[in-house]
């Protein structure tokens, strides 16, 4: 039944009429589907449960035709249904089961499976009648599955244990053929030979009947509940309906979903991504990007230009990318794919090297976006200067963590008009705020302002303390470089010092792993004095060496742990406020004395 305002239907078919449909090819699966992967405990336990009426779930289906949803269909495992055969319906959840159901009822081919030690078998399925009958409370031991050939052996094959090769061996073992339960015409010459064969065995016959009785007629009665979504269903409705029914499966993708439906058109989106990924993973700091990404990148730009043509609002939200044409597509993925090769030059040349060092992997869609808006402009010195503190104040103003769908959008109008037009700062310019106490909670790399304060140390010249190398071009030859403590964390320990002073961002340094060893658990005092006799460094040069950290030589050699923290966390504030362009507050705050031991306002010798 249905209403006028409902968007589904609900109902109760025959079991018995869906491996046809399905066979038919009526009802199919939408190419997003996973395949069949029931084994064959499941397997026996879902006709087992048939056998005694008890209920196996709903199934939901998705009706075809119309201006609905279209998605490329794929007929079920086992089916023969001939090339371009329109489905009516698609199902959405029970796939397994249906699946199941038609291998072991209608096929009539044997059913590749597996064991639950994940081994593959083939099956053919068969009840046991006596068993049904006697054991009603553990039915699954009523229905055997047997080998194609329908014997089962021992000592290598020389041994026969079991035989039902034969239909005058199926009446002997009383095995019934379960996939002649829903074939009126094989079932009744079946029926008519057992009878025929035990005529004069009365038990024999009083045991079919009562298999007739209690197992049979539960088969032909068995009803499947049905949720219908209508064709009219929106695609995002049915992606979101798919992933809730679906809890125990892997998630559904924005890009499985267009697959399907540009697979409808004959179009392989897969194909093309991935021939295109091959060529973008080729770039380290986008080397980790998937097709969600590119695909809410495209859905961005794509809404961009139809917005300047005075289309809607910008919007590159979930059902936004759902709802994007092939025509789309093919308009936008090639500049796109340009676009994101920019991207990455400009990372690069902020130090960014590779995506394990990229703040924000989620930022690189609007980034990616705005250089395809920008197109040619982005070439221009003044664009890219501009484009880089949009991106470091989303950094380090952290404003790229969470649901960031409607920022992508302002950003794609705001920073190219602000950087095309000369128009007003950016909100996310405007939003972005760094507080100074945040450099303490800063204790590992998964934080984005994390990796924005060790790519600003790269970018002002970071020196390894014992070759001298800069710490970018260690980096870039991929070297062995790592975050390492300053005041070591054995030194630290023994001293007692505050752990969130001491694992924070303001006592760590990219570093070589060689020059990690040299330093180990000692005091600075001492791991300098040590590195300067051992590699002849003089104390000039060793304090050039450390000024390129933002570290006050002094400090350091004195093993004075608060003033250097203060020393280093004021450093490290002046490198956020040249990336972002905005002064950091409340260096003075009594939040920021209680923290430091006192305030961040000392002139910090950084290159």
């Amino acid at each position: 039944m249905s209403s006028p305002h409902c968007t589904f239907s609900t109902g109760e078919p025959a079991l018995s009429d869906l491996p046809g449909q399905i066979g038919k090819g009526e009802v199919q699966l939408p190419d997003f589907q996973r395949g069949w992967v029931w084994d064959d405990n499941h397997i026996r336990s879902l006709i087992a449960s048939v056998s005694m009426s008890y209920p196996i779930g709903a199934v939901m289906l998705l009706e075809m035709g119309g201006n609905g949803v279209r998605f490329k269909p794929r007929p079920l495992e086992g089916s023969a249904v001939p090339n371009g055969t329109v489905p009516i319906k698609l199902i959405l959840d029970g796939q397994q089961r249906l699946t199941s159901l038609f291998l072991t009822m209608k096929s009539g081919q044997p059913v590749s499976t597996k064991t639950d030690k994940d081994e593959p078998i083939q099956r053919l399925y068969f009840l046991d009648i006596a068993k049904c009958v006697q054991n009603g409370d553990d039915r699954i031991e009523a229905v055997r599955s047997l080998p194609p050939e329908l014997k089962i052996t021992s000592d290598f094959g020389r041994k026969v244990e079991l035989d039902v090769s034969t239909q005058d061996r199926e009446f002997e073992l009383g095995l019934i053929p379960l996939n002649i339960v829903f074939d009126q015409a094989r079932y009744a010459a079946w029926r008519r030979g057992y009878q025929q064969k035990y005529r004069q065995d009365t038990a024999k016959l009083d045991l079919f009947d009562a298999f007739e009785t209690e197992v049979y007629q539960r088969f032909l009665q068995y009803r499947v509940p049905t949720i219908e979504l209508k064709k009219e269903t929106p695609k995002e409705a049915v992606c979101q309906v798919f992933e809730k029914v679906n809890t125990g499966g892997v998630t559904l993708t924005v890009f499985e979903l267009l697959t399907a439906t540009f697979a409808a058109d004959d179009y392989n989106l897969r194909e093309d991504w991935d021939t295109r990924v091959k060529k973008l993973r080729e770039f380290k700091p986008i080397s980790e990007i998937e097709a969600t990404d590119f695909l809410t990148a495209l859905t961005l730009l794509a809404s961009y230009k139809r917005f300047k043509a005075n289309g809607p609002a910008v919007s590159c939200k979930r059902r936004d990318v759902l709802n994007l044409t092939l025509q789309d597509y093919r308009d936008n993925a090639d500049p796109l794919e340009a676009a994101f090769i920019n991207a990455a030059r400009l990372l690069v040349r902020e130090k960014v090297f590779d995506a394990r060092n990229l703040p924000y992997a989620g930022q690189l869609v609007p980034l990616a976006a705005i250089c395809a808006i920008l197109g040619d402009q982005f070439e221009q010195d003044t664009a890219k200067r501009k484009l880089l503190r949009w991106y470091w104040c989303g950094v380090f103003g952290e404003l790229y963590g969470g649901a960031t769908e409607s920022r992508f959008a302002f950003d794609a109008q705001e920073v190219v008009e602000w950087i095309s037009n000369n128009g007003e700062e950016p909100r996310t310019i405007r939003d972005a705020n760094f507080a100074p106490v945040r450099l303490l909670s800063l204790q590992s790399r998964l934080s984005a302002a994390y990796k924005g304060l060790m790519v600003q140390l790269m970018q002002a010249g970071s020196l390894d303390f014992i070759n001298g190398d800069p710490i970018e071009l260690t980096t870039y030859f991929d070297l062995s470089v790592d975050i390492h403590h300053i005041f070591p964390q054995a030194h630290c320990e023994a001293k007692d010092y505050p752990r969130l002073r001491w694992n924070s961002i303001v006592n760590k340094a990219p570093l070589t792993s060689r020059t990690n060893r040299a330093i180990g658990g000692r005091a600075p005092s001492v791991y300098l004095g040590s590195i300067q006799t051992r590699h002849s460094i003089a104390d000039t040069r060793m304090d050039e060496i450390l000024r390129t950290h933002g570290i006050e030589p002094a400090l350091l050699r004195q093993d004075d742990f608060d003033a250097f923290i203060r020393s280093r966390a004021t450093a490290l504030l002046g490198l956020v406020e040249k990336a972002t362009g905005k002064q950091v507050t409340g260096r003075d705050s009594d939040q920021v004395q209680a923290a430091f031991g006192g305030p961040l306002l000392n002139t910090a010798q950084v290159p």
